[in-house]
């Protein structure tokens, strides 16, 4: 049985707190703990709370979720932040990315996947939305200009062939299970080849270590 994912949910309509709260509730596996209405009661509750991750509006009032991420991941690193957006290319999110958090969700995002999301960042295994965040970071992330010799960017060298491999599968959106399928190897040895990647990139997430594939090159804009 998995374990119990504890959640603050930092929202500052009331009716949209009370409806993910009910659905993420009704998850045997879900309990949430705390509610936030701007950045700083946010950041409050997690450090009263310490649950194990966080829903964090973008735009509130007192100080936005952007700065409440930045708090959060640097005072209490043990605890995942998933920005809920409006808009699928929202300015803010890929920001929010780069400071550490592991993922963002449509707030029309159906309240099944909702949970199945709830679930996957906490286990570490948050999943791009294949459309939504690509077109997210092909829109805002920087291209570099590739190296001169045609190799490898310094950032990239200490990765293997299968490294290299498994960080193009991520970029696609793909689970471990379906790079497993692809790649023709164990589920149980593509996680090890994420923590590997992860490690050696010293990144948090694997949305961290998408963003590091396009700003190095490896995966050039528009590519599939």
């Amino acid at each position: 049985m998995s374990p119990l994912v504890r959640i603050v949910i930092a929202d500052d309509h009331d009716l949209l707190r009370d409806g993910v709260g009910a659905i993420l509730g009704a998850d045997p596996g879900i309990e949430v703990v705390g509610e936030a209405s701007s950045g700083p009661s946010a950041v409050a509750a997690v450090r009263a709370l310490a649950p194990d991750l966080v829903l964090m509006d973008v735009e509130m009032p007192g100080g936005n979720g952007l700065t409440a991420t930045r708090e959060i991941l640097e005072r209490c690193p043990g605890t995942r932040v998933l920005v809920l957006t409006t808009f699928d290319l929202d300015e803010y999110v890929l920001e929010a990315l780069r400071l550490g958090a592991s993922g963002f969700l449509l707030k029309t995002t159906p309240a099944r996947a909702l949970v199945e999301s709830v679930h996957a960042c906490a286990a570490g295994e948050m999943l791009l939305a294949p459309t939504v965040t690509r077109r997210l970071v092909e829109s805002y992330v920087r291209q570099p200009t590739p190296p001169s010799d045609g190799g490898l960017p310094p950032r990239l060298r200490e990765l293997t062939e299968r490294e290299l491999e498994v960080l193009r599968a991520l970029t696609r959106g793909l689970s471990n299970a379906e790079i497993a399928r692809e790649l023709y190897m164990a589920e149980t040895t593509v996680k090890t080849h994420v923590t590997h990647i992860l490690a050696k990139l010293e990144l948090r997430d694997r949305v961290q270590a998408v963003i590091v594939a396009y700003e190095t090159g490896l995966v050039r804009l528009g590519e599939r």
